[in-house]
């Protein structure tokens, strides 16, 4: 297939939330103790909700800057693409990278809401609801048909979670955003019933529980002064754990139509896992008492979890062994892994040379995403003007050239420190 027929979702991306994210949804008795985005003295932009500052981290926010500017110190918005932030910027970004749909995960509240969880309910629920129409209504709302949209869950009450599960179901949402492990965070296990209620929700909604790497808060690090390259290497790492304990757990077995997707988490380590659970179950299943009615671990791995990818050549010449029905294509825009602009040619040619026929690649470019997350865009865009190629012709002029945007002059040293520093600060927060 040519890559300008190609048509492509994205089931991995991320917003930087704009400064009047809260205007119009949060009820006006919080507004004053609403999170902020605050300008500090240095340049930096950094959300601020009481005690808690939050920065944009520059990692999260790359896209169309040189490697050189890579790190983890904080960003003004006016140093980041204005696709980041602004939602017709970022149909203009999709536009010039050949994506048809986005699913854009949150940034400074965290991939599981839960720095909105404070001394009061009713306010927490709040901030939940106005975030998640917000993404609805104006994020997604402004573009129908380019945007699957995703809600943040109510982390802290199960009851609560499966309410607003039912909540933005009926405005078209199937994809709740969720920790990949709820027990790091200080709530309850995926193996307690306390979670009924949101299995229940969202199996009866349709809706998929799409858990990021990431999302639980634990660091996949050996020592605090090992070199950034490790950090990033295993960042997989804790949604190999999440399968695993997933996979294993009461709900999958209790719930057959549960859908899971592990976002982010690549595809490669997938072969090998399916072939290390199915010995775990032959082996230790009499003692254990694991049953799954009759099948093995690995077939009801594909009854239940998506996976995604970027580029992962491993991964798509293994697809078979995974499941070509069980894996979707991501961008992961705007951060540092993203291939935006050029993402359509890297993906051309991994399905080139790994001999890919089309009816896998339609799959695992935007048909899985579109049947997982009960999403159709040919409602709102002709598939004639869905592909790689139609959408660049639409972006004509439009400027995607790397350019250079921090006002800083930070050596490779000093990020260096920062991450150790930062490290240091997150491992002592984790300890405690």
């Amino acid at each position: 297939m040519d890559k300008n027929d190609m048509i492509l979702i994205s089931v991995d991306d991320h917003i930087i939330e704009p400064p009047d994210m809260f205007k119009n949804h949060l009820p006006k008795k919080y507004a004053d103790d609403a999170p902020r985005l605050v300008h500090t003295d240095d340049g930096a932009d950094v959300w601020k909700f009481r005690d808690t500052v939050i920065p944009n981290v520059a990692l999260n926010a790359v896209a169309g800057r040189p490697k050189e500017e890579y790190g983890l110190e904080p960003d003004g918005l006016d140093e980041i693409r204005p696709g980041c932030f602004d939602v017709d910027e970022r149909i203009k970004d999709m536009n010039a990278g050949g994506i048809l749909a986005s699913m854009n995960f949150p940034s400074f509240p965290g991939f599981a809401g839960r720095l909105f969880a404070t001394e009061d309910p009713e306010f927490s629920l709040a901030l939940v609801q106005a975030y998640n129409d917000w993404h609805i209504d104006e994020w997604c709302g402004a573009y129908p048909g380019r945007f699957i949209p995703m809600a943040l869950p109510v982390i802290w009450d199960a009851e609560l979670c499966a309410a607003e599960v039912r909540r933005v179901a009926a405005k078209g949402v199937h994809s709740l955003t969720f920790s990949e492990n709820p027990a790091a965070l200080g709530y309850p296990s995926f193996h307690d019933p306390y979670w009924n209620p949101l299995w229940k929700a969202l199996v009866d909604t349709g809706t998929v529980l799409s858990v990021h790497i990431g999302s639980s808060g634990r660091l996949s690090i050996p020592a605090v002064d090992s070199p950034p390259d490790v950090m990033i290497t295993l960042q997989p790492l804790n949604i190999v754990q999440a399968a695993a304990d997933l996979l294993w757990s009461r709900p999958v077995k209790e719930y057959p139509d549960l859908k899971i997707a592990l976002s982010e988490g690549g595809t490669g380590w997938i072969p090998y896992f399916l072939e290390r659970v199915d010995r775990t179950f032959e082996m230790h299943s009499t003692w254990t008492m694991q049953d799954f009615g009759g099948k093995r671990p690995s077939e009801v791995f594909r009854d239940h979890f998506l996976t995604c990818f970027i580029s992962d050549p491993i991964g798509v010449r293994l697809r078979h062994e995974i499941g070509i029905d069980n894996i979707s294509w991501e961008m992961d825009y705007p951060h540092s892994d993203s291939m935006w602009p050029d993402a359509p040619e890297v993906l051309a040619g991994v399905l080139e040379s790994e001999q890919v026929p089309d009816e896998d690649i339609d799959k695992m470019t935007h048909l899985n995403a579109m049947r997982w997350y009960s999403f159709d865009p040919f409602k709102h865009v002709p598939k004639e003007q869905a592909t790689v190629g139609a959408l660049r012709a639409a972006a004509a002029g439009h400027d995607v050239s790397i350019q250079a945007r921090s006002h800083r002059s930070t050596t490779a040293e000093d990020k260096l420190q920062s991450f150790q520093s930062q490290i240091k600060a997150a491992t002592a927060h984790t300890a405690s």
